[in-house]
């Protein structure tokens, strides 16, 4: 089993989970975190503004990232 962390950024903010989870593989570590993001994504796409972007990653035991999902908002023209 590995250990992972999740991090969000946004804007000028961003901080990863001080306590890991474990998950019995990365495909698991990814249904978890498209799963979270899938619950959170509501609420964050009614609060983005025009040109700003939204992150999630999944950080391995040593904090370096493994997987990233990302919300982007342009405002064109």
């Amino acid at each position: 089993m590995a250990l992972y962390f999740f991090r969000i950024s946004h804007g000028d903010y961003a901080g990863a989970s001080d306590q890991g989870t474990e998950f019995d593989s990365r495909d698991a570590a990814w249904a978890e975190m498209t799963k979270v993001c899938g619950n959170l994504l509501g609420s964050i796409s009614r609060n983005l503004k025009p040109n700003s972007e939204w992150q999630m990653e999944m950080l391995d035991e040593g904090k370096k990232p493994v997987f990233r999902i990302r919300l982007v908002a342009d405002a064109l023209g």
